[in-house]
C-alpha cells in the first residue's frame, strides 16, 4: 500500500505542476514570449493563457509601460574644444515584445550607447554658448535619431531630456563674471533711463507751469486793463456828468504835475506847453476870488481913507 500511496502523491504533484505550467496569467500592460523547444511560438497578452506544459516555455516577460531611464553624466567636447558633462533622461516604451527580445541583446544598453554617440555628434557641431541655450534643439535632434534607430527594436522613444549641462569650473567663473557685468550694465542703463525720464518729466512740468503762469498773467493783465478802462470810463462819465469848467480842469492839471515828477528815475522834467494855459486859467480863478474880484465872496470890502483914495481905472 505504501508504494501505491507514494506513486499517487507523485502523480498529484506532477498534475499540479502541469496545471501551473499550463495556465499562465499575464498582468495588464505586460507581454510574455513563448518558445517551443527553443523557437519562438507566440506572444502572450494580458489575461489568462494556456500553454503546453514541459513543451512551451516562457522566454521573457516584458513591461509595455513607458519607462524612464536616466543615464550618468557623459563628457562631450564642444566645437570650441571645451569639455562639458551632460546628463540625459530617456522616456521609451516597448511596442513589439518579439522585436525587443530577438532584435537586440540588451535594448537598455543599446539605447544608452546610441544616446552617447548621437549626443557627441550633435554637441560637436555647437559652441558652448549655443549648447547652453539650445536644449530644445538638442532634444529634438537626439529624439529623432534615437526613434529612427530603435524602431526596428520594437521600441519607441517618446522624449529625450537634457537634465544638466555642466561646463568646466573656470568657464563657470567667467560666465558668472560676465553675467554680473551684464547685470550691472543693465542696472546702469535703467538708472540712466530713469534719470532721463525724470528730467524730461520735470522739464515738461516746468513748461506746463510756465505756460499756465503766462496764461494767468495774461488774463490778470487783461482783467486789470479792463478794470482800468472801466475806471477811466466811469471817471470820464462822472466828469461829463458834472460838466466841469476850464478853471477846475486847470487846477486838477496843476495838482498832477508833482506826481509826474515823482520817482528817482526822473532826472529831467519836461514842462508841457499846456501849463501856460493852465496857469492863465488858475490866475483867472484866483483873480475872481481876490480882494478886487467880484465873485461870490461874502467878505466885506473896506474903503481906504479919503486921503489915500486914488482913481484907478476899472478892471476889465
Amino acid at each position: 500500500m505504501q508504494p501505491i500511496i507514494i506513486v499517487l502523491i507523485i502523480l498529484v504533484v506532477l498534475v499540479f505542476i502541469a496545471l501551473v505550467k499550463t495556465i499562465q496569467v499575464i498582468p495588464q500592460a505586460s507581454a510574455a514570449i513563448v518558445e517551443r523547444f527553443g523557437r519562438y511560438t507566440r506572444t502572450l497578452n494580458a489575461g489568462l493563457n494556456i500553454v503546453v506544459p514541459f513543451i512551451d516555455s516562457i522566454r521573457n516577460r516584458i513591461d509595455l509601460r513607458e519607462q524612464v531611464v536616466p543615464f550618468p553624466p557623459q563628457p562631450v567636447i564642444t566645437q570650441d574644444n571645451l569639455v562639458v558633462n551632460i546628463d540625459t533622461v530617456i522616456y521609451y516604451q516597448v511596442t513589439d515584445a518579439r522585436a525587443a527580445t530577438y532584435e537586440v541583446a540588451s535594448y537598455i544598453q543599446a539605447i544608452e550607447q546610441l544616446t552617447v554617440t548621437t549626443l557627441r555628434n550633435i554637441i560637436g557641431g555647437m559652441d558652448l554658448e549655443r549648447t547652453l541655450t539650445s536644449r530644445e534643439e538638442i532634444n529634438a535632434a537626439l529624439r529623432g535619431v534615437l526613434d529612427e534607430a530603435t524602431g526596428k527594436w520594437g521600441i519607441r522613444v517618446n522624449r529625450v531630456e537634457l537634465k544638466a549641462i555642466e561646463p568646466p569650473t573656470s568657464i563657470q567663473d567667467s560666465m558668472e563674471k560676465q553675467m554680473r557685468a551684464d547685470r550691472d550694465k543693465r542696472a546702469a542703463i535703467l538708472q540712466a533711463e530713469g534719470v532721463r525720464q525724470s528730467e524730461i518729466l520735470r522739464a515738461e512740468g516746468e513748461k506746463q507751469s510756465s505756460i499756465l503762469r503766462a496764461e494767468g498773467d495774461a488774463k490778470a493783465a487783461a482783467l486789470r486793463a479792463e478794470g482800468e478802462a472801466q475806471a477811466v470810463r466811469t471817471v470820464f462819465e462822472a466828469i461829463h456828468a458834472g460838466d466841469p469848467d476850464q478853471k477846475l480842469l486847470s487846477y486838477q492839471y496843476l495838482q498832477m504835475l508833482p506826481k509826474i515828477a515823482e520817482g528817482d528815475a526822473n532826472k529831467l522834467w519836461i514842462v508841457p506847453s499846456e501849463i501856460g494855459d493852465a496857469l492863465k486859467g488858475l490866475s483867472g480863478a484866483i483873480g475872481n476870488f481876490g480882494p478886487t474880484g467880484g465873485g461870490s465872496s461874502n467878505i466885506p470890502r473896506q474903503e481906504p481913507p479919503a486921503s489915500e483914495r486914488r482913481e484907478n481905472p476899472p478892471i476889465d
